[in-house]
C-alpha cells in the first residue's frame, strides 16, 4: 500500500511565534538565561489546556521571552519550515508580532533579520515559497501600531502585508482605520483577524474600515446571512483554523464545526494551523482532522487546497501559483 502523501497546500494563517515547541523553548531559555515558570517541556505541554483566547495569549506571550537574538528567530522559523514541508505546505504566508518583541527590548531589526535568514533559504531547503505578514496587536494602543509601521519601513522589501491579531472583543477593526490606510499607501496587502470571538460586525468592520482582502478566521461571519452572501459574491477568502477553534472553545467539538456548511454555501474557505504548537496540529493535521471528524471527501480537501493557492498573495508570481494549482489537480489521495 502506498504511503500517505499530504495534498499540496498553502498555509495562510500561521503565527510564527505560535510554532514554538516546548523543547525549543527550553533550549532557547537555557541559551539566553531565561527562567520559565514550568519545570520542563512535558509540564509545559500539559499547560496547553485553554479556557478561551485570553488564557492562551497569557502563555503565548510568556514563552516569547525566550526569543532574544537573530539566531533565535532564525531557529524558530527553520523549525516551522521543516515541519511544514512534511505536512505538504508548498507556500506559507507567515504572521509575526513585532510589538510583542519590541515591547520587551528586542529590536524590530533583530526580529525580521532573524526570520528572513530562514525564509530566504526556504525554497531551496524545503521547497516552500514564503511571504511575511506583520501583525498589529489590537489590544495595544493604536499609536503603537503606527510606530510599528514606521519601524517597518526600512524593511518593506521583506514584508508583503499587514494583519491584526490578539484579543478581539472590545477592540473593533475601526480603531485601526488610519493604520491600514497608511499601510495601503505603502503598497502592503491587508488582512485581519475577525469573527473568531467577535461577532459578524467585526468581519464587516474589517472589510469596510480596513479594506482587507482576506478574513483571518471569519468563523462567525456564517451567523449573518447577508454577510455570508457578500463574502460569497466577492469571493473573500476565509482562513479557518479548526483545531484552534476547538482548543480555544470557539466550537465545542470538531464534529460541530460549520466548515462543511460554509463550503456548501459557497464561501472560499481555507484550512490552516494558526498556532500549531499550542493547538495540537500543523497544516495537514488540520486537514486530516476535519476529514475524519466532518466526513470531508478527497475532492473537498482538494477544494480547500485549491482555495489556499488562489487566495495566496502570489500576484507577483502567477507562474508559481499555476504550478501549485497543477500539483493540487494532479494529487492522488
Amino acid at each position: 500500500m502506498p504511503s500517505y502523501v499530504p495534498v499540496p497546500k498553502a498555509e495562510l494563517h500561521l503565527h510564527i511565534e505560535g510554532t514554538l515547541e516546548p523543547d525549543l523553548a527550553f533550549a532557547l531559555a537555557e541559551r539566553n538565561g531565561v527562567t520559565l515558570t514550568h519545570a520542563d517541556a512535558l509540564t509545559l505541554r500539559n499547560a496547553y489546556a485553554f479556557e478561551d483566547l485570553q488564557s492562551f495569549l497569557t502563555l503565548y506571550y510568556e514563552l516569547m521571552s525566550v526569543l532574544v537574538t537573530e539566531d533565535d528567530f532564525a531557529a524558530l522559523a527553520e523549525a516551522y519550515l521543516k515541519r511544514a514541508a512534511e505536512q505538504g505546505v508548498r507556500h506559507a504566508e507567515i504572521f509575526f508580532d513585532p510589538q510583542a518583541h519590541t515591547a520587551r527590548g528586542v529590536s524590530f531589526g533583530t526580529v525580521i533579520r532573524g526570520l528572513d535568514r530562514a525564509l530566504a533559504r526556504s525554497e531551496e531547503r524545503h521547497g516552500i515559497s514564503t511571504r511575511l505578514i506583520m501583525s498589529f496587536l489590537r489590544d495595544r494602543p493604536v499609536s503603537s501600531a503606527l510606530d510599528t509601521l514606521a519601524e517597518a519601513q526600512p524593511y518593506l522589501e521583506l514584508i508583503t502585508g499587514v494583519g491584526l491579531d490578539s484579543a478581539e472583543v472590545g477592540f473593533p477593526p475601526e480603531l485601526f482605520t488610519e493604520v491600514y490606510a497608511r499601510a495601503a499607501a505603502l503598497g502592503l496587502r491587508r488582512v485581519a483577524h475577525a469573527g473568531e470571538e467577535g461577532g459578524p460586525e467585526y468581519v464587516i468592520g474589517a472589510l469596510d474600515a480596513l479594506g482587507v482582502e482576506r478574513i483571518d478566521h471569519g468563523l462567525r461571519a456564517f451567523e449573518d446571512p447577508a454577510l455570508t452572501a457578500r463574502l460569497v459574491r466577492d469571493a473573500v477568502p476565509l482562513t479557518l483554523c479548526p483545531l484552534s477553534n476547538v482548543r480555544l472553545r470557539t466550537v465545542g467539538t470538531l464534529e460541530e464545526h460549520p466548515l462543511p456548511a460554509m463550503m456548501a454555501a459557497g464561501l472560499k474557505c481555507t484550512v490552516n494551523s494558526d498556532d500549531p504548537s499550542y493547538f495540537g496540529g500543523y497544516a495537514d493535521d488540520n486537514y486530516t482532522a476535519v476529514r475524519d471528524a466532518l466526513g470531508l471527501s478527497s475532492e473537498d480537501l482538494r477544494t480547500l487546497a485549491r482555495n489556499s493557492f488562489e487566495a495566496a498573495f502570489l500576484e507577483d508570481d502567477e507562474q508559481l501559483r499555476s504550478r501549485y494549482l497543477a500539483e493540487v489537480a494532479a494529487h492522488r489521495f
